[in-house]
Protein backbone atom coordinates (compact mmCIF):
# COMPACT_ATOMS: atom_id res chain seq x y z
CA UNK A 1 0.00 0.00 0.00
CA UNK A 2 3.02 2.76 0.69
CA UNK A 3 6.26 1.72 -0.46
CA UNK A 4 9.58 3.94 0.18
CA UNK A 5 12.88 3.19 -1.30
CA UNK A 6 16.04 5.12 -0.57
CA UNK A 7 14.47 8.16 0.16
CA UNK A 8 16.35 11.42 0.61
CA UNK A 9 15.10 14.99 2.08
CA UNK A 10 17.45 17.95 3.01
CA UNK A 11 16.49 21.74 3.88
CA UNK A 12 19.52 23.46 3.22
CA UNK A 13 22.72 22.08 5.54
CA UNK A 14 19.88 20.08 6.78
CA UNK A 15 19.16 16.32 6.37
CA UNK A 16 16.29 15.36 7.70
CA UNK A 17 15.23 11.90 6.22
CA UNK A 18 18.18 10.03 4.59
CA UNK A 19 18.23 6.81 2.34
CA UNK A 20 14.68 5.39 4.42
CA UNK A 21 12.56 2.39 2.77
CA UNK A 22 9.94 0.77 4.37
CA UNK A 23 6.51 -1.15 3.01
CA UNK A 24 3.32 -0.78 4.83
CA UNK A 25 0.59 -2.72 3.88
CA UNK A 26 -3.28 -2.34 3.21
CA UNK A 27 -5.02 -2.33 6.70
CA UNK A 28 -2.14 -1.87 8.99
CA UNK A 29 -1.36 0.61 11.94
CA UNK A 30 2.21 1.65 12.00
CA UNK A 31 3.60 3.63 14.63
CA UNK A 32 5.99 6.02 13.81
CA UNK A 33 8.36 6.84 16.78
CA UNK A 34 11.55 9.05 17.98
CA UNK A 35 12.85 11.85 19.33
CA UNK A 36 12.21 15.15 18.51
CA UNK A 37 13.89 16.22 14.72
CA UNK A 38 13.99 12.34 14.03
CA UNK A 39 12.61 12.90 10.57
CA UNK A 40 8.74 11.49 11.53
CA UNK A 41 6.85 14.58 10.65
CA UNK A 42 9.17 14.81 7.13
CA UNK A 43 8.34 11.73 6.48
CA UNK A 44 5.04 12.16 6.38
CA UNK A 45 4.84 15.18 4.79
CA UNK A 46 6.84 13.32 2.27
CA UNK A 47 4.31 10.57 1.85
CA UNK A 48 1.29 13.16 1.49
CA UNK A 49 2.99 14.97 -1.60
CA UNK A 50 3.41 17.95 0.64
CA UNK A 51 6.90 17.55 0.60
CA UNK A 52 9.16 16.05 -2.45
CA UNK A 53 12.02 14.22 -2.49
CA UNK A 54 15.46 14.89 -3.30
CA UNK A 55 16.42 10.78 -3.81
CA UNK A 56 14.53 7.58 -3.74
CA UNK A 57 10.75 6.66 -4.58
CA UNK A 58 7.60 6.95 -2.74
CA UNK A 59 4.18 4.90 -3.87
CA UNK A 60 1.15 4.60 -2.36
CA UNK A 61 -1.42 2.56 -3.67
CA UNK A 62 0.62 1.58 -6.91
CA UNK A 63 0.29 5.60 -7.38
CA UNK A 64 3.99 7.70 -7.85
CA UNK A 65 4.13 10.57 -5.29
CA UNK A 66 6.49 12.67 -8.07
CA UNK A 67 4.87 11.89 -11.19
CA UNK A 68 1.02 11.35 -9.92
CA UNK A 69 0.59 13.80 -6.81
CA UNK A 70 -2.85 14.94 -7.66
CA UNK A 71 -4.30 11.17 -7.39
CA UNK A 72 -2.46 10.04 -4.71
CA UNK A 73 -3.66 12.91 -2.55
CA UNK A 74 -7.39 11.57 -3.02
CA UNK A 75 -6.07 8.44 -1.42
CA UNK A 76 -4.18 9.79 1.60
CA UNK A 77 -5.88 11.59 4.69
CA UNK A 78 -3.40 13.97 6.53
CA UNK A 79 -3.82 15.32 9.88
CA UNK A 80 -0.88 17.07 12.35
CA UNK A 81 -1.21 17.23 15.91
CA UNK A 82 -0.25 20.98 16.00
CA UNK A 83 -1.56 22.49 12.69
CA UNK A 84 -5.28 22.93 12.35
CA UNK A 85 -4.69 25.09 9.67
CA UNK A 86 -8.94 26.10 10.14
CA UNK A 87 -10.70 29.07 9.11
CA UNK A 88 -11.48 30.96 12.25
CA UNK A 89 -13.94 32.76 10.46
CA UNK A 90 -15.78 29.73 8.77
CA UNK A 91 -18.16 27.15 10.64
CA UNK A 92 -17.09 23.82 11.03
CA UNK A 93 -19.36 22.58 7.92
CA UNK A 94 -18.11 25.47 5.75
CA UNK A 95 -14.46 24.58 6.44
CA UNK A 96 -15.20 20.26 5.94
CA UNK A 97 -17.12 21.20 3.02
CA UNK A 98 -14.13 24.19 1.07
CA UNK A 99 -11.74 20.69 1.33
CA UNK A 100 -15.26 18.50 -0.24
CA UNK A 101 -15.04 21.22 -3.06
CA UNK A 102 -10.94 20.72 -3.39
CA UNK A 103 -11.15 16.86 -3.44
CA UNK A 104 -14.16 17.52 -6.99
CA UNK A 105 -17.13 16.19 -4.42
CA UNK A 106 -20.34 17.82 -5.68
CA UNK A 107 -22.45 19.60 -2.98
CA UNK A 108 -24.91 16.36 -2.51
CA UNK A 109 -22.44 13.97 -1.56
CA UNK A 110 -20.10 17.04 0.68
CA UNK A 111 -23.42 17.29 2.67
CA UNK A 112 -24.39 13.91 3.50
CA UNK A 113 -20.56 13.16 4.12
CA UNK A 114 -20.36 15.75 6.52
CA UNK A 115 -23.58 15.21 8.51
CA UNK A 116 -22.44 11.59 8.89
CA UNK A 117 -18.52 12.81 9.96
CA UNK A 118 -20.43 14.99 12.48
CA UNK A 119 -22.40 12.10 14.12
CA UNK A 120 -19.79 9.78 14.00
CA UNK A 121 -17.74 12.48 16.29
CA UNK A 122 -20.47 14.02 17.93
CA UNK A 123 -20.39 17.67 16.37
CA UNK A 124 -23.27 18.26 15.18
CA UNK A 125 -23.68 20.80 18.02
CA UNK A 126 -21.51 22.62 16.98
CA UNK A 127 -21.15 22.25 13.57
CA UNK A 128 -22.81 25.43 12.45
CA UNK A 129 -20.71 27.41 14.51
CA UNK A 130 -17.98 29.69 13.72
CA UNK A 131 -14.49 27.62 14.74
CA UNK A 132 -12.71 31.07 16.00
CA UNK A 133 -14.03 29.68 19.66
CA UNK A 134 -13.74 26.36 19.35
CA UNK A 135 -11.59 24.73 22.14
CA UNK A 136 -8.87 22.56 20.95
CA UNK A 137 -11.02 19.17 21.19
CA UNK A 138 -13.49 20.91 18.78
CA UNK A 139 -10.65 21.85 16.44
CA UNK A 140 -9.18 18.94 16.45
CA UNK A 141 -12.40 16.90 15.39
CA UNK A 142 -13.48 19.83 12.92
CA UNK A 143 -9.87 19.15 11.82
CA UNK A 144 -10.40 15.41 11.60
CA UNK A 145 -13.66 15.76 9.87
CA UNK A 146 -12.08 17.34 6.88
CA UNK A 147 -9.34 14.81 6.63
CA UNK A 148 -11.92 12.09 6.03
CA UNK A 149 -14.51 13.97 3.51
CA UNK A 150 -13.05 12.73 0.92
CA UNK A 151 -12.71 9.00 2.28
CA UNK A 152 -8.96 8.18 2.07
CA UNK A 153 -7.81 4.90 1.96
CA UNK A 154 -4.64 6.04 3.65
CA UNK A 155 -4.44 7.98 6.85
CA UNK A 156 -1.09 9.98 7.99
CA UNK A 157 -1.58 11.22 11.50
CA UNK A 158 1.22 13.33 13.07
CA UNK A 159 0.82 13.50 16.66
CA UNK A 160 -2.94 13.16 16.71
CA UNK A 161 -3.48 13.68 19.97
CA UNK A 162 -1.21 16.53 21.50
CA UNK A 163 -2.39 18.84 23.63
CA UNK A 164 -5.90 17.20 23.90
CA UNK A 165 -7.72 15.99 26.97
CA UNK A 166 -8.65 13.09 28.32
CA UNK A 167 -11.89 12.22 26.37
CA UNK A 168 -11.05 13.71 23.83
CA UNK A 169 -7.91 11.69 23.06
CA UNK A 170 -9.37 8.76 23.94
CA UNK A 171 -11.42 9.59 20.64
CA UNK A 172 -8.77 9.51 18.47
CA UNK A 173 -7.42 6.45 20.02
CA UNK A 174 -10.99 5.27 19.22
CA UNK A 175 -11.13 6.00 15.66
CA UNK A 176 -7.46 4.35 14.88
CA UNK A 177 -8.90 0.96 15.71
CA UNK A 178 -12.18 2.15 13.76
CA UNK A 179 -9.90 2.82 10.75
CA UNK A 180 -8.07 -0.65 11.20
CA UNK A 181 -11.51 -2.21 11.08
CA UNK A 182 -12.67 -0.82 7.74
CA UNK A 183 -9.42 -2.03 6.36
CA UNK A 184 -7.13 1.78 6.31
CA UNK A 185 -4.38 2.04 6.38
CA UNK A 186 -2.86 4.25 9.34
CA UNK A 187 0.90 5.22 10.03
CA UNK A 188 0.47 8.04 12.86
CA UNK A 189 3.50 9.53 15.10
CA UNK A 190 3.20 9.22 18.88
CA UNK A 191 5.97 9.91 22.07
CA UNK A 192 2.85 8.60 24.07
CA UNK A 193 4.04 4.49 24.40
CA UNK A 194 0.79 3.06 25.45
CA UNK A 195 -0.61 4.54 22.59
CA UNK A 196 2.00 3.04 20.91
CA UNK A 197 1.76 -0.46 22.23
CA UNK A 198 -2.23 -0.61 22.24
CA UNK A 199 -3.00 0.18 18.83
CA UNK A 200 0.10 -0.46 16.77
CA UNK A 201 1.14 -3.50 14.31
CA UNK A 202 4.30 -2.69 14.17
CA UNK A 203 6.71 0.43 15.03
CA UNK A 204 9.42 2.20 13.08
CA UNK A 205 12.14 3.99 14.64
CA UNK A 206 13.70 6.87 13.43
CA UNK A 207 16.91 8.64 14.35
CA UNK A 208 18.42 11.60 12.96
CA UNK A 209 16.55 10.69 10.00
CA UNK A 210 17.36 7.50 9.59
CA UNK A 211 15.13 4.08 9.94
CA UNK A 212 16.53 2.24 12.97
CA UNK A 213 13.70 -0.06 13.51
CA UNK A 214 11.01 -1.52 11.29
CA UNK A 215 9.07 -4.67 12.95
CA UNK A 216 6.64 -5.87 15.30
CA UNK A 217 6.43 -4.78 18.85
CA UNK A 218 7.38 -8.35 19.79
CA UNK A 219 9.87 -8.47 17.51
CA UNK A 220 11.75 -5.09 19.59
CA UNK A 221 11.16 -6.79 22.59
CA UNK A 222 12.59 -9.78 22.04
CA UNK A 223 15.60 -7.87 20.41
CA UNK A 224 16.17 -5.74 23.18
CA UNK A 225 15.16 -7.55 25.77
CA UNK A 226 12.67 -5.62 27.33
CA UNK A 227 9.23 -5.34 27.64
CA UNK A 228 9.37 -1.55 28.40
CA UNK A 229 8.56 0.04 25.36
CA UNK A 230 10.86 3.31 26.44
CA UNK A 231 14.15 1.41 27.01
CA UNK A 232 13.93 -0.62 23.61
CA UNK A 233 13.13 2.55 21.92
CA UNK A 234 16.51 4.19 22.96
CA UNK A 235 18.30 0.64 22.72
CA UNK A 236 16.59 0.20 19.46
CA UNK A 237 17.63 4.01 18.30
CA UNK A 238 21.20 3.67 19.15
CA UNK A 239 22.31 0.33 17.83
CA UNK A 240 19.64 -0.10 14.77
CA UNK A 241 19.00 -4.03 15.87
CA UNK A 242 19.53 -4.53 12.29
CA UNK A 243 16.72 -2.83 11.19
Amino acid sequence: MIELRGVTKRFKQVTAVQDVSFDVERGEVVGLIGENGAGKTTTLRLIATVLRPMAGSIRVAGLDTIKQPRQVRRKVGLLFGGETGLYDRLTARENIAYFGRLFGLDDGEIRRRTEALAERFAMTEYLDRRVGGFSKGMRQKTVIARSLIHEPEVVLLDEPTSGLDITSAAAIRQLIRDFQKEGRTVIFSSHISGEVERLCDRVMILRRGRLEFADSLAELYRRTGTEDLDAAFVQAAESGLGR
